[in-house]
């Protein structure tokens, strides 16, 4: 991606996020090293997944911020509500990216011929790395879109870790209604919407890295590497359907692995700081029966929300990337090399 066209974007977006408070220092110092990461790769693809997902997540955020504050409340005792988010919940839905971004970038590095600097197109199944970061952000914002959105449904959140269903309180890890479920589609729609208008498509017709012309080839799904109209349509709808799928994979997650503490007296879910895990005991309690108020809805407690994060966002990229490796009959193994 080109210096003057990096630089300017970064520092709108770490303006925005200090005006707006949506992340803390050490976040902000965090997200500006994640966005260099993306900026340096030659796509400009994937800085701007960054930035529909930052921009995208941070809006659904603050819809009916107060309401959603009501419906939950801090493990410090205040209102609930996601506040700024910290330097851990960046990484945890951008450092699986980050690392398969470097992939890729020291793969077209070694590839590419000098005088391509790196621009050469993508062809059809081929870098099984492109799908993987592509399926990292897909599932994070449908996460993220499911979450914020699907707290402000009428109906009450199912646990999808119970075999009966049962109705759980709005904000409860693996609660999920038809409205996140909805929303988190719609998330993982923007990326792929993103991807495919960005994305270096080879075209049929395109001239490749070799300089070798792809319109003597067939289309992809005529055994070509040239996308089509129809390749990349049905891509679209392949990483929006493995995106929402990601968000159900992250409720699973956090229903199982992730405990869900509830305050006995008012009912509400108990949000940990910074997505952290929250004490059963309040470390705020003043008498002896306000520590026993709070209780384990659901969940094993071994993991916190941004570790849940990481193993989903993790699961995802590698799962679409052992898809395409079968589809395509690439080895998993290339993205090493």
């Amino acid at each position: 991606m080109h210096p003057y066209i990096a630089i300017p974007a970064i520092a709108l977006l770490v303006y925005r996020a200090w005006s707006r408070n949506s992340l803390t220092p050490l976040g902000i110092v965090v997200a500006t090293l994640t966005a260099v990461v993306h900026a340096i790769h030659p796509w400009s693809v994937f800085f701007a997944l960054l930035v529909v997902f930052f921009l995208g997540g941070t809006t659904v955020t603050k819809v009916k911020h107060d309401v959603k504050a009501r419906l939950t409340q801090s493990s410090t005792g205040a209102s609930g509500g996601e506040g700024a988010r910290t330097h851990i919940q960046v990484l945890a839905n951008s450092v699986v990216a980050s690392v398969l971004i470097l992939l890729h970038y020291r793969q077209l590095r070694a590839r590419e011929h000098p005088e391509h600097d790196g621009q050469a197109c993508w062809p059809y199944g081929e870098s099984l790395l492109v799908v993987g970061i592509i399926s990292n952000y897909t599932a994070v914002a449908a996460d993220t879109f499911s979450s914020e959105l699907g707290i402000l449904s009428q109906s009450r959140p199912r646990l999808i870790t119970s075999w009966k269903l049962r109705e759980v309180p709005p904000g409860t890890n693996g609660g999920v209604t038809l409205v996140g479920t909805a929303a988190g589609y719609l998330g993982a729609f923007t990326i792929a919407v993103t991807s495919a208008v960005l994305l270096p498509f080879c075209k049929v017709g395109s001239t490749s890295r070799t300089g070798k012309l792809f319109g003597e080839t067939q289309p992809g799904f005529q055994g070509g590497q040239g996308w089509g109209t129809q390749e990349v349509l049905v891509f679209v709808a392949a990483v929006t359907v493995w995106g929402g799928f990601g968000s159900l994979l992250d409720s699973f997650l956090g229903g199982w692995l992730q405990a869900s503490v509830v305050d006995s007296r008012t009912g509400k879910v108990i949000e940990g700081r910074g997505g952290g895990k929250v004490p059963v005991r309040s470390p705020h309690s003043k008498k002896d029966d306000d520590c026993e108020s709070r209780k384990i809805e659901s969940g094993l407690g071994l993991l916190d929300n941004n570790a849940v994060n990481v193993l989903m966002a993790l699961s995802m990229s590698v799962g679409g990337m052992l898809i395409a490796s079968y589809l395509w009959d690439v080895p998993l193994g290339s993205i090493l090399h």
